[in-house]
């Protein structure tokens, strides 16, 4: 059983009910009568148990002691926890101090103190106190508070209740503060808290989250030592609607010759303070209808002045446009370091300095550092680039480089971010001239001190571009839409790379496709590209095209790294395009539910392009192909060809002047060089093999005979067995084209060979796992050859104007539909 005995003089009475939510299995026992709750008076005593051993499960206590500082005198000094020998269960003192408001009371705190916490926040040994002030009929929560920490005294106008919880096995034995003075303030409250060596404190205004008293004024009494610096940071503030006066907060520096400092919250707060402060906050008449909220969360940190603070760095913006650079500590902006960390602070003046610092383009910086390690901070920047007119921007190249304010600085370069802004029909160009562009993928990795992020983005989708590093096959990359990228820095190493930076971006006419590449693949290494959006896949009817360049001395390998491209569309068709960029090339066409094609060697030029259609379910649409180099091997053909060719222009030769000797025997008239014009020498071949003309071509033939002879007689003579029409094969050096392969129709007809008679192909089916070629043939190359054929299965006469000279050609059918 227990005993609780109360003098009447100590103005205190014990409260013992069950807590909240608790089934009342659990009763207090007295003289035989059992109850659920029990009130002992002032100046009583009673005797009571409980029915259940474990009584703190089910019971709380309050201890409340009312004292009165306005009729008598205020009982100063320590309060003590009153009274002795009650039950162990979770309990909470309240002391309510009744006081006037022209006086005002102050309480202090034992050592060690205490620390501000927020509403609903555990104190870690379950001990926590609560202040609020009473003035007149209204009440004021000042806040919550734990022990250990810098708060060492509270002064308050009017009177006060504070309340002391503990666990019901708390060992704590004293109040842990005093009631030390009366003293008028004006002021809601003054809360002192004492900073020493290298430490920070959280404090909120009072109220905090719900709203500071409207037109109030309270104030933070900051004790510094001497030999340290503290810096103010604002971490959450919201304003209200004011009628009349202003929210601000009121500094008291230590040196300034302009006290008080007025800022708003919004404003960089003080830094790198020498001393002890005061910091005020001033609340405003309120709006009736719409009063909003004023509260304030900030920190004071306080660590000791750096060697290098006096040591300021240039940071030049002067000639930079829409560009934003942030300096902030690393990870920032998921998080801030914890205070009780050592910081890193960056001042734009001795006494504007944050943990994260903000510099905009057209202005020039002198920043400083006020921090131990700066290898913790880091620079993100931003920049814009926009066109608006085409016929003004297209003749500009502008240099995505990071300017050299940004990498002068002692920091690690985090992002620097371009944003390319390009209205409709007007498109972005990505070129990389000396260093070009890699491609990370999982078999060809980026080793180097940065990389670039691209990312194209349209109002309805966001489209990874991919990742790319210097050093690589890319030249060019033209995209449709705004752009985004992103330089990302992996190391030290970018300092000095920095300096060979060469990306390059303009602005072009529309484009086609969502995305185009131009590569030149290395000689020496196996180049491998894969679509955009990897590893997630192609988002629905998007088409992209890769242009691959070959030397003309070399041969690309082109294979795919898979068998299929893992997809089952639910509208639309996707396929895989392959096109040489020559006269007359086969374009192989594949279907999503066709195999892809086996590794094949191109000649020319080629593109590569691959189109979307809506696939089914989550499946995505991602593919990967490889390109190699290797010089082209001589043919046993074209050697074959190339002697055979040379007995020919032997034979002639021998006839030729056998002919001119006869004849000289016979007379001795002056030979006339007759120029041939109509003379084919184009060799026998496939059918647009060359697309220069007669007109263009240099290898004309002339023929040195009499005016008694013509060129047709040689050929009665050899018996049509010598054919006097001999020509060099010339490699093609003439424009191309510059247009990717059209994606296909959804529905093919396969190729047929025409017969002798002019009878048209028979339509065929599709059937799976078949190649689809199409022969495209441009009218007006045909035209601007100036030759005139007549197409049959054999060998073509062409005639000329009347001439006699004759040329054999040889007119191979070519596979596939003819436009």
């Amino acid at each position: 059983s227990f005993t609780i005995s109360l003098r009447a003089v100590d103005n205190t009475a014990v409260m013992i009910k069950l807590r909240p939510g608790v089934s009342p299995s659990c009763q207090i026992r007295v003289k035989n009568l059992a109850r659920s709750e029990l009130k002992v008076k002032p100046g009583e005593s009673v005797t009571f148990a409980f029915t259940c051993t474990t009584p703190e499960k089910y019971f709380i206590m309050e201890i409340q002691k009312n004292i009165d500082c306005v009729s008598g005198p205020c009982p100063f000094g320590d309060v003590h926890l009153y009274p002795l020998g009650l039950p162990r269960l979770n309990r909470t003192f309240i002391w309510d101090v009744k006081a006037s408001t022209k006086a005002g009371l102050e309480l202090k705190f034992s050592t060690p103190w205490l620390r501000q916490v927020g509403p609903g926040e555990t104190c870690p040994d379950f001990v926590s106190y609560n202040i609020n002030s009473c003035i007149d009929t209204a009440t004021v929560n000042i806040g919550t508070f734990c022990r250990n920490g810098s708060v060492s005294r509270v002064k308050l106008l009017g009177g006060v209740v504070l309340s002391l919880h503990l666990l019901w096995d708390s060992t704590l034995a004293t109040s842990g503060f005093s009631i030390a003075n009366r003293a008028s303030i004006k002021r809601l409250c003054i809360i002192e808290s004492i900073l020493k060596g290298e430490s920070s404190v959280t404090l909120m205004s009072p109220n905090y989250p719900l709203g500071f008293p409207e037109d109030e004024l309270m104030t933070w009494q900051f004790v510094v030592p001497s030999n340290m610096r503290a810096s103010v940071f604002f971490h959450n503030y919201s304003l209200s609607n004011c009628e009349r006066k202003e929210e601000r907060v009121e500094y008291y520096l230590p040196g300034s010759l302009s006290n008080p400092e007025v800022f708003k919250l919004s404003d960089s707060q003080p830094a790198n303070i020498a001393g002890s402060f005061n910091l005020s906050l001033q609340g405003c008449d309120q709006d009736a209808q719409n009063p909003g909220i004023l509260r304030l969360l900030f920190q004071v940190v306080v660590q000791p002045p750096q060697v290098d603070e006096n040591v300021t760095h240039l940071v030049d913006l002067s000639k930079e446009y829409n560009t934003t650079v942030k300096i902030h500590f690393e990870g920032w902006p998921s998080r801030l370091p914890l205070m009780s960390e050592p910081i890193c602070l960056i001042c734009k003046d001795p006494r504007t300095c944050d943990r994260v610092l903000t510099l905009v383009s057209g202005a020039v910086y002198r920043i400083s550092f006020l921090c131990k390690d700066l290898s913790r901070l880091r620079i993100t920047a931003e920049k814009g680039i926009s066109c608006v007119d085409l016929r003004w921007c297209q003749r500009k190249i502008y240099s995505l480089s990071v300017p050299k304010a940004i990498t002068q600085l002692p920091i690690q370069l985090h992002k620097f971010i371009w944003k390319l802004l390009a209205p409709d029909l007007i498109n972005i160009e990505i070129t990389s001239p000396s260093l070009k562009l890699q491609q990370h993928v999982p078999e060809q990795r980026c080793n180097k001190s940065y990389s670039y992020s691209i990312i194209s983005a349209t109002p309805e989708t966001e489209l990874n571009v991919g990742v790319f590093c210097p050093g690589g096959s890319i030249e060019k990359i033209q995209m449709r839409n705004n752009i985004t990228i992103s330089l990302k820095t992996f190391g030290k190493g970018f300092l000095n790379e920095s300096n060979h930076q060469d990306l390059k971006m303009s602005f072009v006419p529309h484009i086609k496709d969502e995305c185009t590449f131009t590569v030149s693949p290395d000689p020496k290494a196996k180049v491998y590209l894969q679509t955009p959006n990897w590893p997630y896949g192609l988002p629905p009817y998007v088409s992209i095209s890769w242009y691959l360049v070959v030397p003309s001395k070399q041969v690309a390998r082109l294979g795919f790294s898979k068998d299929r491209m893992g997809i089952v569309c639910e509208t639309g068709r996707a396929y895989v395009n392959i096109k040489e960029e020559t006269l007359g090339a086969e374009e192989t066409v594949r279907r999503e539910d066709e195999l892809l094609p086996e590794p094949r060697n191109m000649y020319h030029n080629f593109w590569v392009n691959v189109s979307n259609c809506r696939p089914v379910d989550k499946m995505q649409l991602t593919l990967q192909f490889w390109v190699t180099l290797a010089d082209k091997q001589i043919d046993l053909g074209v050697i074959l060809a190339v002697v055979a060719g040379a007995g020919v222009l032997l034979t002639i030769g021998l006839t030729v002047c056998c002919v001119r000797k006869k004849k000289k025997k016979k007379s001795q008239n002056p030979m006339v060089g007759v120029y041939n014009a109509n003379v084919n020498t184009q060799m026998p071949g496939k059918q647009g093999l060359f697309t220069k003309g007669r007109k263009n071509n240099e290898s004309h033939v002339y023929a040195v005979i009499d005016d008694a002879m013509v060129y047709g007689h040689l050929l009665k003579e050899s018996n049509g067995s010598v054919s006097p029409e001999v020509d060099v094969y010339r490699p093609f050096d003439g424009p191309v084209g510059s247009l990717p392969p059209s994606p296909p129709p959804f529905s093919f007809r396969k190729d047929i060979k025409r017969s002798s008679n002019t009878e048209e192909p028979h339509p065929l089916m599709d059937t799976d796992h078949d190649t689809y070629t199409f022969a495209h043939q441009k009218s007006e190359q045909s035209e601007d050859n100036g030759d005139i054929m007549e197409k049959n299965n054999g060998d073509t006469m062409e005639k000329n104007n009347g001439d006699t000279s004759v040329s054999l050609l040889e007119n191979k059918e070519q596979d596939g539909l003819v436009e």
